[in-house]
């Protein structure tokens, strides 16, 4: 299956609080999209591995996304080596996207940052013939998406562009709370974390209005890049 976006998250969850509006649009656009969580963020304060993956297939039923992979990465502990990097590369030639978001460049988590690097080297490499990777026996080809953009996480990131998410907020939401025990929960009996505080999903719908209020938007998401930005009309620009 040949995906036109392909959304890696480091954690389960990071995907849906930080582009999940944006997938949600470019389906509604006719395109395919699909999600790659590298780890079962074992490491989490709250719920268990196989919780958040229970949690993960949730959310992708609620997005509708047409594929979601999990490569059980160590959370905390994995790397930007080569045994990393082939991973990644296997699931892009695989899906073959035309675009890939990711975690940002720079957040509160480590592993977002450590992340994107990874994804963003493991891009580059997937476009090289040289550098050879199998699946099921059968030799993959080479292939580089067209663009990588860094979804914004925790920390106020100025955005390179934004989406205008605005008629697809309601069910982002939706997919976010599918991943219940990161959140506030009253009854909860286990410790709290920096998103399970009561306001939490608060301030994520509040970056939003922050992210769109600029460009005319009532709710967006921000994304950097890597590279210059072009345009073909400057009437596309809003």
């Amino acid at each position: 299956m040949k995906l036109d976006i392909l959304a890696i998250g480091v954690h389960p969850d990071d995907v849906e609080l930080s582009c999940s509006g944006t997938l949600l649009k470019h389906m509604a656009l006719g395109k395919k999209c699909g999600i790659l969580d590298l780890t079962q963020g074992e490491l989490g304060t709250r719920g268990s591995a196989e919780l958040r993956l229970k949690e993960a297939a949730k959310a992708a039923k609620i997005i509708g996304i047409e594929v979601r992979e999990n490569l059980k990465m160590a959370d905390g502990f994995f790397k930007n080596d080569k045994e990393h990097q082939l991973a990644i590369i296997k699931i892009i030639r695989k899906y073959q996207p035309e675009i890939i978001l990711c975690n940002a460049v720079s957040d509160r988590h480590p592993d977002h940052s450590r992340a994107a690097q990874l994804i963003s080297e493991a891009c580059f490499y997937s476009g090289l013939i040289k550098v050879e990777t199998k699946i099921k026996g059968a030799k993959q080809n080479s292939w580089r998406p067209k663009a990588v953009y860094h979804y914004i996480q925790d920390k106020q990131l100025k955005p390179d562009f934004v989406v205008d998410i605005s008629e697809y907020i309601d069910k982002k939401m939706e997919a976010i709370q599918a991943f219940k025990s990161q959140f506030f929960d009253p009854d909860s009996k286990e410790p709290e974390s920096p998103i399970s505080v009561k306001n939490f999903l608060d301030v994520v719908k509040a970056k939003m209005t922050v992210f769109g209020r600029d460009a005319g938007f009532e709710f967006a998401e921000g994304f950097t890049v890597e590279r210059t930005i072009g345009v073909n009309d400057l009437f596309d620009l809003k």
